[in-house]
């Protein structure tokens, strides 16, 4: 058989369901030999759209998306995608033609070294120089990709190794084993939290990736407890839970963050320092710390680890509970009551244009818990980040690692082939829809139904907050925008105007209910970041 017969043959022995890309010279031969695959390939308008449905497809099922592409401008629009997923944690498998190996050795027409272009933002990257080590290279991919801390994979195929011919079999996929925590850790760590005064659990994105939600309830509420989580772990704690302590990460004084400044043990369970930096809940080094993850602590002056228990999350914290005493009672209580007072204020204003806390509450309403939103770069980002109540792991997808824009509508297309009984919903600023709103076409052709929730104010919000906030006046944020509504209709999905705010919770209701591609032209008074600015900065402990 051919190379890349035998590369797609490696693919299926991975368990792959989906490729996300876009066909072109250098792959011609992959491409044609998936027509004879089970897998199905989502051809795509742009490569980054691929990048980003292979990376919500990873993060939420735990095995490696992968995303296709032909080799030069081709990979290069792979890369923002790649790295957003490779520094978010979801594994991915990225693959790129390229030219013959007979000419890689000098200047030839969109010739790249894109192994070395993709070495920074994965976790391995090669190129495959001989048809024989085809199974070694995709096995090697996959294996690395899906291992604690996953993340990204790059494979390089030329195309005149695509093409010849070879005799051999995948690898067989074996799993990587996570050992279980030192028993002597395991108890230095249950003595800790038994002498602790006013011990909080600070829950990562590490939870969501090793299925230890469950444990993590358990363990907060035989100890007695509250967990507040990053932005990437909404969800671990049901937010109705009275041990849930919301979401903590903006770059300022917030309420959870109360419970931090006051806790003398802080007990980090799958934490990664790339979402919420220690400088921001422990900026004087006098935390006591315990690290409960599957790998070492990141070095930070900040995080001193006093315990670190090493191994897999869940058997952990079932064996630091057994251990450990009980709080007398659930400390930070009177943070809670005020989290929860915050987070409904505004469910019943009717100002227009809406806002943010308002169109977060309305939207809370419209989904089921296990329903799934996936939210954009932007100003909108920090309010769902900050306002919605997640009942469920995986089922408020942000990108805070790397950040990047555009990921919330094939990101969105990714959620439903996933899980297509739950309903997905985009949650996306009008910059960040326009940077991958071509994708609209995708989701339609591949029968993914999914509404598209545009916060329109016709400028870079998040800038504005932040220039606002720095020099008192916003600098060349401002742009023009489509009719959305017309733009929809233009692919041959609906749209809908919110014109009321007591309209937006039943329109969201009927786009859930039409069952096809939906855009929502939603306008947002972003008057309300500078507000939320100067209220933080008044925040007065509850304590």
């Amino acid at each position: 058989m051919k190379a890349a017969q035998l590369f797609v043959k490696a693919l299926e022995n991975e368990g792959v369901e989906y490729i996300f890309g876009i066909p072109g010279e250098e792959n011609i031969d992959v491409m044609d030999a998936l027509l004879d695959s089970p897998i199905k390939f989502v051809t795509c308008h742009h490569e980054q759209g691929a990048a980003f449905m292979a990376d919500v497809y990873g993060r939420l099922t735990g095995r490696a998306g992968v995303c296709m592409s032909t080799l030069g401008p081709g990979a290069t629009n792979l890369i923002t995608g790649v790295a957003d997923a490779n520094m978010d944690r979801a594994p991915v498998v990225a693959i790129a033609g390229q030219g013959a190996t007979t000419r890689l050795h000098k200047e030839s027409h969109q010739i790249l070294d894109q192994v070395s272009l993709f070495k920074p933002i994965t976790k391995y990257a090669a190129q495959i120089l001989a048809p024989e080590i085809v199974p070694e290279v995709v096995r090697k991919a996959f294996k690395v990709a899906q291992t604690e801390k996953p993340g990204a994979a790059f494979i390089d195929f030329p195309e005149n190794v695509a093409e010849m011919e070879v005799d051999k079999e995948p690898i067989k996929v074996q799993t990587a084993y996570t050992p279980e925590a030192p028993a002597h850790k395991i108890e230095q760590a249950a003595k800790l939290i038994g002498a602790a005064k006013a011990p909080v659990i600070l829950a990562g994105n590490g939870v969501i990736r090793q299925g230890a939600a469950e444990a993590l309830v358990t363990f907060a509420e035989v100890l007695r407890i509250p967990v507040a989580n990053t932005f990437m772990a909404k969800g671990v704690v049901p937010f109705t839970n009275e041990l849930s302590l919301g979401t903590i990460g903006l770059k300022a004084t917030d309420l959870p963050w109360f419970a931090l400044e006051k806790a003398d043990v802080v007990i980090c369970v799958g934490y990664d320092m790339v979402e919420y930096h220690p400088d921001m809940w422990n900026p004087n080094g006098d935390k006591t710390i315990i690290h409960i993850d599957g790998l070492a602590a990141e070095v930070d002056e900040r995080y001193i680890v006093a315990v670190g228990a090493l191994g897999d999350i869940q058997s952990s914290l079932r064996a630091i509970a057994l251990r450990a005493k009980p709080q007398p009672s659930v400390p930070f209580t009177a943070v809670r009551r005020a989290i929860v007072e915050d987070r409904a204020e505004h469910a019943n204003d009717m100002a227009f244009p809406i806002k943010p806390q308002k169109i977060v509450w309305d939207l809370r309403e419209a989904l089921a818990p296990d329903d799934i939103a996936i939210s954009d770069v932007g100003a909108h980002k920090m309010w769902m980040s900050r306002m919605y109540k997640a009942e469920r792991p995986n089922t408020c997808i942000i990108s805070n690692g790397f950040a990047a824009m555009g990921i919330a509508v094939p990101g969105a297309i990714a959620a439903k082939l996933a899980y297509p009984e739950r309903k997905v919903v985009a949650v996306t600023g009008d910059a960040g829809f326009m940077m991958n709103s071509q994708e609209i076409e995708t989701a339609l052709r591949m029968n993914t139904p999914i509404v598209v929730l545009i916060w329109n104010d016709s400028e870079y919000g998040l800038i504005t907050w932040h220039q606002l906030r720095h020099f008192g006046r916003p600098s060349h944020i401002t742009f023009n925008n489509p009719d959305f509504v017309k733009y929809a209709e233009s692919f041959g999905a609906k749209g809908y105007r919110v014109e009321r705010a007591e309209d937006l919770l039943p329109t969201l209701r009927q786009a859930i209910a039409d069952d096809t591609v939906v855009v929502i032209d939603c306008q947002v008074d972003y008057g309300e970041n500078m507000k939320l600015t100067h209220r933080l900065k008044a925040l007065k402990s509850p304590l």
